[in-house]
């Protein structure tokens, strides 16, 4: 069986990027409750909470390429996608819908424009919050540190699951990872953006899902 050659840039954009859009792992790994406890803990902080709250139409970008945007996107309803693109093809890496934070991670981390864009599948209501006021909120309290570092960890594990993913040859192998471990995705997300982020065909997806 002949292999499908993953690109450098491929790979180092899936390691670099991280983008926080959080799967909800409806298995062992349920990330539903530590998420929904920092959403709460900036809902109701005295002082630092969400910077402001926007409704996004479909298709509107709310974090542009080539920009050094460090906010924190937290997606109260609709869908958004991650997602980058090189002068032939749109790569989607990532979703993010309903109970998860959202953002570019290496703009967040360096403050440097990275090559990476937000858009919105569907009309989101979101929340916002900058690094400088997200940060303070995790220095007010040190088990909302731990909890951003249980985020993180989960993440990690995520995106070694991601890598495995661009690296199965067969896209019913593909399709069938990302069905047992984000079931929500399928619900939530557009089926040809689902295809995207699958490295197939919306033909393909198709065919998978009658089968």
């Amino acid at each position: 069986m002949k292999v499908k050659r993953i690109s450098q840039t491929d790979c180092l954009q899936t390691v670099i990027l991280l983008s926080m859009a959080i799967f909800e792992d409806e298995n062992a790994r349920n990330m539903s409750n530590p998420i929904q406890q920092l959403h709460d803990s900036i809902e109701l902080h005295p002082e630092f909470t969400w910077n402001s709250k926007t409704v996004l139409k479909r298709m509107e970008i709310i974090k542009h390429k080539d920009t050094a945007d460090q906010r924190l996107f937290y997606v109260s309803s609709g869908s958004l996608r991650i997602c980058w693109d090189d002068e032939a093809t749109e790569h989607t890496i990532r979703f993010g819908y309903a109970g998860s934070f959202v953002t570019d991670l290496e703009a967040y981390i360096t403050n440097a424009p990275s090559p990476y864009y937000i858009q919105a599948l569907k009309q989101c209501e979101v929340k916002i919050i900058s690094k400088e006021r997200f940060v303070k909120v995790l220095e007010s309290d040190e088990a909302l540190g731990q909890l951003w570092v249980q985020i993180l960890q989960e993440l990690v594990y995520q995106q070694m699951e991601r890598e495995l993913d661009l690296l199965t040859a067969s896209p019913q192998k593909r399709y069938e990872r990302v069905l047992q471990r984000s079931p929500k995705v399928f619900q939530e997300i557009p089926h040809k953006y689902i295809a995207h982020y699958l490295r197939m065909a919306p033909e393909t997806l198709s065919r998978l899902k009658k089968s």
